[in-house]
């Protein structure tokens, strides 16, 4: 779970990472507020959200079982443990 959820906030946050590694690169003063204007910080905003759902529709469009598929869980035969198995 934990993963999931960093990986969302590491989505997230690539439109800040790439606008502050263009501010490195223009040599322009990172941590001063007159780089990080209300507007543009809005922009990145709407894209780091629009990242997130992008990413979450794909993760729930492409992961889990096809459908139609049956779920076994773990059990025990001759003690030993099976994995689940959707099949």
């Amino acid at each position: 779970m934990i993963r999931a959820v960093l990986t969302e906030v590491a989505v997230f946050l690539i439109p800040f990472i790439l606008y502050a590694a263009y501010l490195v690169i223009t040599r322009s003063a990172l941590t001063h507020r007159s780089s990080w204007p209300l507007r543009v910080v809005g922009w990145l905003l709407l894209s780091a959200l629009m990242l997130v759902i992008v990413s979450l529709l794909l993760l729930v469009h492409y992961s889990g079982a096809p459908p139609g598929a049956t779920y076994v869980p773990a059990h025990i035969e001759d003690g030993r443990l099976v994995p689940g198995v959707e099949k």
